[in-house]
């Protein structure tokens, strides 16, 4: 029976050309989304490669005018603020860059790329606490989304199998030819599980190679990331297994084409629209954000309380450290006194900046809780983890660019209140970011939410099934 089914469902999809469609409609998709993807991620690196180049090249002259004063060929004239030997030009006007390079599947899923940068320079003048990590983008773009192969595989692939499968077990009973397969030694049950089976293997078989296809074209290295592979792989299939499970359900429950249509477009709304526009609302509601604006304003309005009495708090700053009070003939400059307040500046404000970091966790919390009551956050979650665009990704890459700002801050205060010149051999001591991986990702966890899902599907329309044939309303 499976053998004749196997044939015969082949040729059906074969005579009505629908694996030919199918597989252009994917194909063409998917290297589309890949393409959009991989551009982004061209652009994440271009722009990266140029303010290294930037860097580079300033610091070049830097490097030769500092040579050049050491070996007595070249004085400080100018602008003595300017100065290559002054420890605060160096801090300020010569800044490292700290960026956080795309992984090998950024071009899966955008993420949370296009909202966040992904580089930034610290300098020794800037509240290392509120360094922006924005960037100004397209409202309208970022209203609708990016087409990514993320977006392809969570919304349209759905419609897909909806498209391929609504009427697979209703149109049997409308042509009449379902009683006559009932009159025959062989189970129904099992010769529609059979058939819905057979499209859910070429479905599936279909958009592997065409996700191998689109991974290939944008120079993906399949030996050094086989694991992300298959990992990308296991969550597509079993995301079609869980649409699949949907359809063999409701062709059960209506034995009517056209309100199968109907009912699984809606499921689709209700899964894909409804279910995580609810739960990101829900969250902003119960965890609101306190307002930017306000922070920033409060943080202007310390900044000017801390300038009024920037003196008491130097002269507290040096009996705190009595090693940079060593030279009392120093003419204490602005850079003494910024340096001096900016540690009470952030004492002051960690309140405040902590209500907003904790608000801010709380929704991603809330988020991480109840995505596990739709398989399409769950796939964007994960699809997301594994591209190296998530929330938590661009939260760990913030925490360590704070660190790396303090640590470039820190390396400059004892210059600055030594009153030593900068020179080439402290240019090569100088902190340098260098962004650290988060731990690897698992899917497992993921993979038996989707498979759960999927599985408690098919029992319930096995049950409808098993109830119905007894009743006799099926056929």
């Amino acid at each position: 029976m499976f053998t004749h089914n196997f044939k015969h469902e082949l040729k059906i999809l074969l005579r009505s050309k629908w694996l030919l469609i199918l597989f252009a409609t994917i194909l063409i998709t998917f290297l589309y989304a890949g393409y959009n993807g991989k551009q982004k991620t061209n652009k994440r690196i271009s722009n990266i490669e140029k303010i290294n180049s930037i860097v580079k090249k300033k610091d070049t002259k830097m490097l030769q005018a500092l040579d050049s004063i050491e070996k007595g060929l070249k004085k400080n004239d100018g602008n003595p603020w300017r100065a290559p030997t002054r420890p605060m030009t160096i801090g300020q006007s010569h800044p490292r860059v700290a960026s956080m390079p795309p992984q090998a599947l950024s071009f899966l899923s955008t993420g949370q790329s296009d909202l966040y940068t992904n580089y930034i320079q610290p300098k020794a003048y800037g509240d290392s606490f509120l360094l922006s990590y924005t960037e100004l983008s397209n409202p309208v773009q970022l209203l609708f989304g990016s087409f990514d192969l993320a977006f392809v595989i969570i919304y349209l692939l759905p419609l897909i199998v909806i498209a391929f499968s609504y009427n697979i077990f209703s149109t049997e009973k409308e042509y009449g030819s379902l009683k006559l397969l009932a009159s025959q030694p062989v189970s129904v049950f099992t010769w529609f599980f059979q058939k819905i089976s057979f499209r859910f293997f070429w479905l599936t078989l279909i958009t592997i190679i065409a996700l191998t296809i689109a991974f290939g074209i944008n120079n993906f290295d399949f030996i050094t990331n086989f694991s992300l592979y298959i990992n990308t792989i296991l969550l597509v299939t079993f995301y079609l297994l869980f649409w699949f499970a949907i359809v063999f359900l409701v062709n059960i429950l209506s034995n009517n084409s056209a309100k199968n249509a109907v009912s699984l477009l809606a499921i689709w709304v209700f899964i894909i629209l409804i279910i995580p526009a609810l739960i990101g609302q829900l969250g902003n509601t119960f965890y609101p954000i306190p307002s930017r604006t306000k922070l920033i304003s409060e943080v202007r309005e310390l900044k000017d309380e801390v300038s009024k009495k920037q003196d008491k708090i130097l002269d507290n700053y040096l009996r705190n450290h009595p090693e940079y009070a060593v030279n009392t003939t120093t003419s204490y400059s602005f850079w003494h006194k910024y340096m001096a307040s900016q540690d009470l500046v952030e004492d002051e404000l960690k309140p405040l900046i902590d209500t907003y970091e904790v608000q801010l966790k709380n929704q991603q919390k809330w988020i991480q809780e109840w995505q596990y009551i739709s398989p399409a956050i769950v796939l964007q979650q994960t699809f997301n983890a594994i591209a190296g665009t998530s929330t938590q990704h661009y939260q760990n890459y913030k925490e360590q660019v704070s660190t790396f700002s303090k640590e470039w801050r820190n390396f400059f205060t004892p210059l600055l209140y030594k009153n030593e010149l900068f020179s080439t051999s402290l240019y090569y001591k100088l902190p340098t970011f260098k962004y650290q991986q988060p731990k690897p990702f698992s899917i497992v966890k993921k993979l038996i939410i989707l498979l759960t899902f999927s599985f408690f599907l098919l029992i319930i329309g096995w049950w409808l099934f098993k109830k119905k044939i007894k009743k006799g309303v099926l056929i």
